[in-house]
This record gives C-alpha cells, sequence and structure tokens, in this order.
C-alpha cells in the first residue's frame, strides 16, 4: 500500500508522520471486520478515513452511508437508522427501511456518534454484537451485515463519568482507533493547504490566487487553528473573495483571525534603548539580568568588608561573619540559578580560598581582584561575555549555547549580529 498514492486518490493532502499513520492504518485495517473509531477535533478530515475503510475492503461494491448522528432530532433517530413500520408513530404513513437495512452488505459511517441518546446506543450495540434489530413499531427481528466506522470529537471519560455514552458500546467500536492530528501539530502542511484552497477558490470565483509574503506564511503557521482544516478554508475564501491586493502580508492576515488563540504567534520585536527586545520576554530576561548583576555586586561588597577585617585582624574573621564567607566564596549568587547558569559558572571561580578561617593570597590582591569585578558590571558588556562564554562553551553551535543562556535561538543569532560575535 503506497500512502501517496491514497492521498492523491482520496484528495488528502499533507506530509505530517502523524497523518500518514492515520491513513497506513485506515488501509491495513480495511480488509478485516473490525469495527473502526476514528477520534480527533472538529475539522480535522475525519470523514475522509471512512472512505479510505470501504474502497480498501471486501465491501467496496456495496453501499457506503454516512450518517451526521448529532443532525437528526432525537424524536427521529431510531427510526432513521433502523426503520419503522406503518402506524408506528403519528405521521408514520408508510414503512421504510433505515440506514442500517439500507447498508446491508456495505460500511455504514456514524459520525458524532457521541450524540446519539443512550436508549438507541442499547440499539446499535445489539447490532454490533449479533447483526440483529428491530424497526420502530415493530417485533420482528431482522439481520444486516454492515461494518460500522463511527468518529466523534468527544472526550470519553467525561461522556462516561456524566453517564452520556456507553462503556460497552465504546469498547465494541473502539476495535481499531484512528486518531486523526490536529492542524496546529502539522505546521508544514498549512501552507500547502492554503494553496490548494486558494487555488481552488480562484478557480470558482474567477480571479487571481491568492499568495502571501513570508512573515504572513510564518503567521499562518504558528496559529493554532481551533477549527483546523475546516476554519482555514474559510478564512482562505473569505480572504480570495474580499481582498484586492492578491499578495498578502502579515497585517493583512492578521485582521482575519479571531483574537482569541494568538499566544503562539510570532511577535514583532522592537529593541529597547539598552539592546533589549522590547517585548514581555525580552523585560523579563532584562529583569533576570539585572537582578543576578545586583546581586553580585553586593556580594562583592560583602567581600570587600571581609578583606579589610581581616587586613585589619591579621588575617583571621570573626566567627559571626563565617556563614557570610560560605556564602560568598562556595556558592556565589545560589539565589539566581534559573536566570542564568553560564553568568555563575563565569563568577564562580574566585582566585581566593578559605582555609582554617584564612586567606591564601595576598591582600592587596583579593581588594584589587574585588574591585576590578565591580567595576565591569556594565550591562551591555556582561551580556556580550555570556554569549561569547556560551557560544566556546558549545563550539559555536547555536542551539546549545541559546538553550544555555535561556534565550530562543533567533534572539541569540539576532544578539551575535548585533555584537559582532564571530
Amino acid at each position: 500500500m503506497n500512502v501517496a498514492s491514497v492521498k492523491q486518490r482520496f484528495g488528502v493532502i499533507g506530509t505530517s508522520p502523524s497523518l500518514d499513520r492515520a491513513i497506513t492504518i485506515a488501509a491495513q485495517v480495511a480488509p478485516t471486520n473490525l469495527s473502526v473509531l476514528i477520534l480527533g477535533e472538529s475539522g480535522t478530515g475525519k470523514e475522509v478515513m471512512p472512505k479510505i475503510v470501504h474502497q480498501f475492503s471486501k465491501r467496496k461494491h456495496g453501499k457506503y452511508v454516512a450518517v451526521n448522528c448529532g443532525a437528526i432530532p432525537e424524536g427521529t433517530i431510531d427510526s432513521e437508522l433502523f426503520g419503522h413500520v406503518k402506524g408506528a408513530f403519528t405521521g408514520a404513513v408508510d414503512s421504510r427501511k433505515g440506514y442500517f437495512e439500507e447498508a446491508d452488505g456495505g460500511t455504514i459511517f456514524l459520525d458524532e456518534v457521541a450524540e446519539l441518546p443512550v436508549t438507541t446506543q442499547v440499539r446499535l450495540l445489539r447490532v454490533l454484537e449479533t447483526g440483529e434489530f428491530m424497526k420502530v413499531g415493530s417485533s420482528t427481528t431482522l439481520k444486516t451485515d454492515v461494518r460500522v466506522v463511527a468518529a466523534t470529537n468527544v472526550d470519553f471519560d467525561e461522556a462516561f463519568a456524566k453517564g452520556k455514552f456507553r462503556e460497552d458500546l465504546y469498547y465494541r467500536l473502539n476495535q481499531v482507533p484512528i486518531q486523526m492530528p490536529p492542524l496546529r501539530d502539522r505546521a508544514h502542511d498549512i501552507h500547502i493547504l492554503f494553496r490548494k484552497f486558494t487555488t481552488d477558490f480562484s478557480e470558482l470565483h474567477r480571479m487571481p490566487p491568492l499568495s502571501l509574503t513570508p512573515d504572513a506564511i510564518e503567521l499562518l503557521e504558528h496559529y493554532p487553528w481551533p477549527g483546523n482544516i475546516r476554519q482555514l478554508k474559510h478564512i482562505t475564501e473569505q480572504m480570495s473573495v474580499l481582498e484586492t491586493d492578491r499578495r498578502l502580508n502579515s497585517d493583512t492576515l492578521l485582521g482575519y483571525l479571531p483574537e482569541t488563540h494568538r499566544s503562539r504567534l510570532p511577535v514583532k520585536v522592537n529593541k529597547g534603548s539598552d539592546g533589549f527586545e522590547d517585548t514581555d520576554s525580552g523585560r523579563n530576561e532584562r529583569e533576570m539580568l539585572y537582578k543576578v548583576l545586583f546581586e553580585m555586586k553586593g556580594d562583592l561588597n560583602d567581600l570587600k568588608s571581609l578583606v579589610l577585617e581581616m587586613i585589619n585582624n591579621g588575617g583571621t574573621i570573626s566567627g559571626e561573619n563565617e556563614d557570610l564567607v560560605k556564602r560568598v566564596f562556595e556558592n556565589p549568587i545560589s539565589s539566581n540559578k534559573s536566570s542564568s547558569d553560564s553568568l555563575k559558572e563565569g563568577t564562580s571561580n574566585f582566585p581566593i580560598v578559605l582555609k582554617n578561617n584564612s586567606i591564601s593570597e595576598n591582600h592587596t590582591s583579593i581588594v584589587h581582584e574585588a574591585e576590578e569585578v565591580e567595576q565591569s558590571l556594565s550591562l551591555i558588556d556582561s551580556e556580550r561575555d555570556l554569549i561569547k562564554r556560551a557560544l566556546e562553551k558549545h563550539s559555536n553551535r547555536r542551539k546549545d549555547a541559546a538553550e544555555e543562556l535561556g534565550i530562543s535561538e533567533r534572539t541569540l543569532y539576532r544578539k551575535i549580529k548585533e555584537y559582532d560575535l564571530k
């Protein structure tokens, strides 16, 4: 079975591995008589899978009947599925066949199967287990040989808890599950689908197809698409009809996207006066670095005080300052571990070692070292030094360096260009 040929035959568009997996399962289970349950969000294209199952099965010459269970009123659903006899209820002037009788020898697709009333679920379970059913208003048992494929977007655990769906029916339908991926997990397929839709609509409405600028493509691929393929198709049609300029940028595209569900969209970056991104993430990055540097300055001031005390006391430290010595030398800026590991690594190795409450280096060099470090607390210089150290540590692998620094790879690339780091 060639997945590409199946896609071409049934008009499936995309190269996502999860989509290929769903198609492969549908084709593999088709020759059997197992029931199939297709799971996935609304608008993901679940309706194509039962067609694949039917066409690759031994029943392909039989009827294929698709039923939207959610669109049929509760009072008539039993009659629609199983038929009724004359006089079964008011308005039943003739007997009629139901979908299960019509689809005998073929396949029936029950879309939105979780919308079935509980009483109808009992009838359906009997058909699945024995192939038997009775028309509404009749006491005669009929037989049918039907392959059932069902689909839903309902959370079954919640449906079980609320008593809206029978667990025994779920296990009978779910002999082989097929999971349809949401569009947000198929980012590389989104632009392909957009081009297909705009081509179709250009032919339908007799107008040139739309095209997107690079920033619009990025926006298109980052939007979460809660309505999935159906939402993308409708928005593409709106733009095809309404836009006179056939090449769309991100600002135009953004006007067609609902304001909700925009949390994953790329943000235009404006630099602040200190070189950081003027966004929420940029401000957080700046505030964390400020905090680290100010705490370093405090530690260095404590260090200078200790050094002066030792000079005045002949190289010894009072007992009340022993804890302070340990904090400064053994674990500097430990409270900011999550802020910048690179910064801590760059400042944790002071050329001073405690031993028996004394210092092993010359007092003058210690004071000089402390003053030198304090004087180099320029925000820009510190950031440049952090980036340089991270790149050297990871042999110029930007992805690893960005993870080390806690910033995005794109931000790191911009900083490298800004500071002219080779």
